[in-house]
């Protein structure tokens, strides 16, 4: 069975609700997976756009949501999730706006693409402090046994 990830408010390349988006209540959305490794010792997941600013000349990857240290058991994360109630051990990195918050969709223009992405370890992530999506991509580096990925689309009504 290979890692997959879904989320019961948006199909795969579906819209996303603007609940969960700057637009609405910015809260994160319920992400769900199955088919992690007997192996994993832990899991990671990474949530961002990289149609930023403009889909039509993207310039720059904007970062929303940096997880790491999730336990393999988990086997998702709640919708609106509060840092304290993520699964047990988890960690949280840097997003783009300097804040280890999730921080929703907020496109300036057109339709952006937010991947969700979720891979599964052979390690748990060691001496880390809030990193950057890019600290916890080298960290990552040689320990990745698989990966999913589970993209939504949202652009704002303005």
């Amino acid at each position: 069975m290979s890692l997959t990830i879904q989320s019961s408010a948006f199909n795969h390349n579906g819209a996303i609700p603007s609940r969960y988006t700057c637009d609405g209540e910015n809260i994160s959305p319920p992400l769900s997976w199955s088919g992690v490794p007997e192996n994993a010792k832990s899991l990671v997941l990474i949530v961002d756009d990289p149609d930023a600013p403009d889909p039509k000349a993207p310039k720059t990857t904007w970062v929303h949501w940096v997880l790491y240290n999730v336990p393999p058991a988990a086997a998702g994360i709640p919708e609106a999730v509060a840092p304290d109630a993520l699964p047990r051990g988890t960690q949280q990195g840097l997003n783009d706006w300097k804040r280890t918050d999730y921080g929703g969709p907020c496109p300036p223009i057109g339709r952006h693409r937010y991947f969700h992405k979720l891979y599964a370890l052979d390690a748990a992530l060691s001496g880390l402090d809030q990193p950057t999506k890019a600290q916890l991509e080298k960290a990552m580096q040689g320990h990745i046994l698989a990966q999913a990925e589970l993209i939504g689309t949202y652009q704002r009504s303005h």
